[in-house]
């Protein structure tokens, strides 16, 4: 109910030269468009498009005023209107921070009984600080510095409660206490326009605190978020870890604001991007994912990209940009158009509209794309005599000049020296960015030709630089093996840099402009698209459950159970409730990522292997090959547990796996040490892979009983006297809440009744961690009801037969309560 388009219009028509049509408008808007309604309106969205576009209107007027043909008659009614409304937005910043409510009553303000709004408590931090330029330039226009003031004051707040460590903001923030409500950042939707208007404000108002500011965030922008192409968020305070794994539309804008500030080349790499995603879908959608698919599939006619186009030819000169330029015009027109104007798509797939056209569409596409294609005739004033705020209107830089009512403070001694030579306080030219070479734009846009595409044509061979050897097959990423040095030396030239995380896993990033040529370059960001598929692919499979591996073979006899993860491969243990049952045997080579040598070790038995080397379908098929019946692989990453790290699953290699058939599970370091230790000591082991714990083995446990009964008769009275004490000295349960590691057999303690199983970890698909556990190892417990003897130490390699004594009911009904605890938590962590 304020003429939204009208007045958001209003300069483009000035723009596309209907000098004619503008005047009518103007008048329209004079006559009848009322600010004084009751309704509750956002504070940001009338800012950028009704005041914005009031102030833009306004500007234009008194320009063609000057020249002397039209708007005569024009004596500020723009201008006064602007003022009416803004003080209309005022109550909003009634806040004990400065930042505004993020809504307003314009004809009640925000606390008023009528006002229906002013409880709210969060506003992004766009909202907040998208103010500067149209606040200034009203206090600009009418000397009232109280609008600048209080714009000012906003973004003060703003920049004061930046995350310090990594000078990153929030998407949210609490309007009345200051805290971040949404701590991830980036720079796209909720944040996208506070880092325009902090560069933009220096420009229109000359003000250098507004560039330290700006310089600031981008060099945190540049080493955090930005991953070309990509522009990815991250969290403020863990600024190394990725928040999501898409991206929305709105950042489109920022190579433009990048060729603002100078800095072309990632500018150049983010928009060929953007524009590889609209070629595959018409429009840019308004979220894809990291792999350029629909996350979200509606596209509102955003003129963002649009903006970034104009800039990059504007500071290139290259005719490349006009023919993206004639893409989204055709794409429009083809796709869009409506016999009333143009309509959103409700879905880029499938080409079905919304019934709407956002004031932004005229206020922003037109121009921008009016502005591509003129030539200087073609514009009745200069554009370059005018800044464009975040919504495109036209407030001139003279502005800076005039009614400075708000004293400036440089600030400089507050800001830590950035070492970036983009900081140079000059307005950079194509002479000094593209020196002597016109070909510049391309080569930086030739490695992301086939970013998106999933297909990737080659070219019919590819050389071998140094040697000429013949054509040479890049490195795909399920071939890809972190501890494979000659992998790694690929991965440099191609310009991809792997790291290593706290957590044990690796992170891989790319910059095109460090590979070795640009073929390099071209075979990195296809790595990196095939890993990000095959990242996405393995976290879209099931998430299974955890899995167990009980030992059952004496002196254990299922009391150790072993959290182990799953794998999405083989034998699925979930319809094998029996499981399978087998001794245990190590392969070799131990990593399984060849032929198996000791083939008559491994035969019907569960092959033990080390993780590392090749694919881990790999070493299902070569054990599988040699006639085990399962196979365990053991973490190479030294301390890993279940304890401290998320549950681990084994992945395919993205080939046809049905033809493993035998069970396959997964250890950390600690647990699989558990069974290497328990052979080493006792040289055959019996191990059950299962879905879940099953009840210890009565019946062997019972026959080792009668064995070891047999054995004590035939021993003489001294020697049992001596082991009966020796026996009695480690007989004393430990004290509650400790346990015993059973990984050094000379420590074990009395085995309970039912003992404790391993507790089963969080089933994240994350890569395990490498840090020392430090919860309690899982523990043998006491409870046999026979008393036995101990061998004498002399022998070598002794078995500890348990002493076992009688248990007060208490004790008896303790352990099977926490028998019964455990169990419930294994099963609650399936779930």
């Amino acid at each position: 109910r304020f003429s939204l388009t009208l007045i958001d219009t209003l300069d483009t028509l000035v723009v596309l030269n209907k000098t004619k049509e503008f005047e009518e408008a103007v008048k329209k808007v004079i006559k009848d468009v009322n600010l004084d309604n009751d309704i509750v309106v956002s504070v940001f969205e009338t800012n950028i498009r009704v005041l914005g576009g009031l102030l833009g209107g306004h500007s234009v007027a008194i320009m063609l005023k000057e020249k002397g043909e039209y708007m005569q008659w024009y004596n500020g009614e723009l201008l006064h209107m602007a003022k009416e409304l803004g003080y209309k937005l005022l109550p909003a910043f009634n806040t004990t921070s400065g930042l505004p409510y993020p809504r307003v009553n314009l004809k009640f303000g925000v606390r008023h009984p009528e006002a229906r709004t002013g409880t709210e408590t969060d506003t992004c931090t766009a909202c907040a600080g998208t103010l500067i330029l149209e606040f200034a330039a009203l206090s600009r226009f009418t000397g009232t510095s109280i609008f600048e003031e209080y714009a000012r004051k906003a973004l003060d707040f703003i920049w004061e409660k930046r995350q310090r460590s990594s000078n990153l903001v929030g998407v949210t923030i609490n309007i009345h206490t200051g805290d971040w409500v949404r701590k991830d950042s980036g720079v796209g939707a909720g944040i996208d326009s506070y880092y325009e208007y902090l560069l933009k404000a220096y420009v229109l108002l000359g003000d250098d605190s507004f560039l330290e500011r700006f310089n600031t965030h981008y060099d945190a922008i540049m080493r955090y978020i930005s991953q070309p192409p990509l522009l990815l968020d991250v969290h403020i305070h863990k600024p190394m870890l990725n928040a999501r794994t898409w991206m929305d539309s709105l950042l489109a804008f920022f190579p433009g604001l990048q060729v603002l500030k100078g800095d072309i080349r990632p500018a150049i790499e983010t928009h060929e991007m953007l524009y590889q995603v609209i070629k595959k879908h018409n429009f840019l959608p308004e979220a894809f994912t990291t792999d350029f698919r629909v996350h979200w599939a509606q596209h509102p006619l955003r003129p963002e990209f649009a903006e970034s186009t104009y800039f990059l030819y504007k500071a290139t000169g290259d005719p490349y940009y006009l023919e993206v330029g004639k893409t989204l015009i055709e794409n429009l027109n083809k796709y869009a158009r409506v016999p009333c104007g143009f309509a959103a798509m409700k879905d880029v797939r499938t080409g079905s509209h919304e019934d709407r056209m956002d004031s932004f569409f005229l206020a922003e596409m037109f121009k921008y794309l009016y502005l591509l294609f003129a030539d200087k005739e073609d514009m009745i004033f200069d554009i370059e005599d005018y800044i464009f705020t975040t919504e495109a209107h036209l407030l001139p830089l003279w502005l800076s000049t005039t009614n400075q009512t708000i004293s400036k403070k440089n600030s400089t001694t507050e800001y830590t020296e950035l070492d970036d030579s983009n900081f140079d306080w000059t307005c950079p030219n194509t002479q000094i960015l593209f020196p002597n070479d016109p070909m510049f734009a391309q080569s930086i846009r030739e490695p992301l030709k086939n970013v998106v595409d999933k297909s990737c044509p080659r070219g019919i061979s590819r050389v071998e630089e140094s040697l000429g050897s013949g054509p040479k097959p890049p490195l795909r990423a399920r071939d890809f093996m972190a501890s494979n040095p000659e992998h790694l030396e690929i991965l440099k030239k191609m310009g991809v840099s792997l790291i290593h995380l706290k957590d044990g896993r690796v992170q891989l990033v790319q910059h095109a402009v460090q590979a070795a040529s640009s073929l390099d370059a071209e075979d990195g960001l296809r790595f990196m698209q095939e890993m990000i598929e095959l990242s996405s692919q393995q976290q879209k499979e099931q998430q299974l459950p955890p899995r167990a591996v009980q030992i059952v073979s004496h002196p254990f006899f299922g009391r150790v159970v072993l959290t182990a993860g799953p794998a999405q491969f083989g034998m699925d243990l979930s319809k094998h409730k029996a499981g399978t049952r087998g001794f245990v045997a190590t392969i070799k080579p131990y990593n399984g990522c060849s032929e198996i040598t000791n083939p008559e070790a491994v035969k019907e038995k569960i092959a033990l292997m080390q993780r590392g080397q090749c694919m881990f379908a790999e070493k299902a098929r070569n054990i599988q090959k040699a006639g085990a019946i399962g196979g365990i692989v053991i973490d190479d990453n030294e301390g890993s547990s279940s304890d401290t790290a998320p549950l681990f699953q084994m992945a395919g290699d993205g080939k046809n796996t049905d033809d493993i058939t035998i069970p396959m599970l997964f250890l950390f370091n600690k647990e699989g040490n558990i069974i290497l230790d328990a052979i080493r000591e006792y040289e055959a082991v019996e191990v059950l892979l299962s879905d879940k714990a099953k009840d210890r083995d009565l019946e062997m446990e019972n026959m080792d009983q009668k064995l070891s009964e047999n054995d004590s008769h035939k021993q003489n009275s001294e020697e049992a006297t001596s082991a009966s004490q020796d026996v009695g000295a480690v007989s004393e349960e430990p004290e509650e809440g400790e346990s015993s590691d059973v990984t050094d057999p000379d420590s074990l303690s009395p085995a309970h009744a039912d003992s404790d199983s391993v507790s089963i970890s969080n089933q994240d698909s994350y890569v395990p961690g490498t840090e020392e556990a430090s919860a309690p190892e899982p523990a043998c417990t006491q409870g046999d009801n026979q008393p036995q003897e101990q061998k004498t130490e002399t022998e070598s390699n002794s078995r500890i037969n348990w002493d076992n004594k009688v248990q007060p009911m208490e004790s008896i009904l303790a352990d099977w309560n926490e028998d019964i605890e455990a169990f419930e938590m294994m099963e609650k962590d399936e779930l």
